[in-house]
């Protein structure tokens, strides 16, 4: 996956995020982030990393929006590993 498509999807997931009433003040409090700040800094590559960090915590986070968005729930693991810092660890 190129960036440019793992930043929309994202974007996508911090949609997802923001409609989710039970999940969104989760997310809120585990950045220390406002309601103000998802929108000015939902352009920022770091800011999508914390994103798709957050929502890969739980399976069935990464699982719910998958099956809403109809996408296979790996792509969301690939955007994460296509943005800044997301690349494989080899620990050999």
């Amino acid at each position: 996956m190129q960036q440019d498509s793992a930043e929309i999807l994202a974007l996508k997931i911090l949609g997802w995020l923001v409609a989710n009433e039970e999940l969104l003040p989760v997310f809120l409090g585990s950045t220390g982030l406002g309601e103000d700040d998802l929108r000015n800094r939902a352009s920022e590559p770091e800011f999508l990393v914390a994103v798709l960090d957050f929502v890969t915590m739980n399976d069935e986070w990464v699982n719910d929006f998958a099956q809403q968005a109809s996408i296979d729930p790996y792509d969301v693991l690939r955007a994460r590993q296509a943005l800044p810092g997301g690349e494989e660890i080899h620990w050999t």
